[in-house]
């Protein structure tokens, strides 16, 4: 048997519809052998098994709201160093990528407006904040 992670390290696990139960089986043994189980795909799963209320709707998802400053300095909290966001000429970045350039603008212009507090009413799932994420990670 190969270790793919020690007990302890998160280990992040999704399934669709089809693989649901034996999913839910795998993450509580490997929570009983002291695996941090990460489910990544509970809105993958909810787009199968809630097919005909959801279908038809766009839902933007994010677990926070924040500017690229402020997620430079959250990040920088967390690993307890601060760092600097220093935004790049989008004319530098067409010159490497144009879709990605059209990305960033659309980001500008338009963005997601994802309603964080109704999607963890509406799903009952608990979003994962850019904080949260960072403490995670540090």
């Amino acid at each position: 048997m190969v270790d793919v992670a020690k007990p302890g390290e998160r280990i992040p696990i999704a399934s669709d519809h089809a693989g649901f139960e034996l999913k839910e089986r795998l993450r509580l043994a490997l929570a009983e052998m002291g695996y941090a189980v990460e489910d990544i795909g509970t809105f993958g799963a909810l787009a199968f098994t809630r097919a005909a209320e959801l279908n038809g709707r766009e839902i933007d998802l994010a677990g926070d709201a924040v500017t690229l400053p402020e997620a430079a300095a959250t990040i920088g909290r967390e690993l307890g160093r601060p760092l600097e966001y220093l935004q790049i000429p989008i004319s530098e970045v067409r010159k490497n990528s144009e879709d990605f350039a059209l990305m960033l603008e659309w980001f500008d212009r338009t963005g997601y407006d994802a309603d964080i507090a109704g999607l963890e009413q509406e799903f009952g799932v608990k979003m994962l904040s850019l904080e949260a994420w960072a403490r995670k990670q540090a």
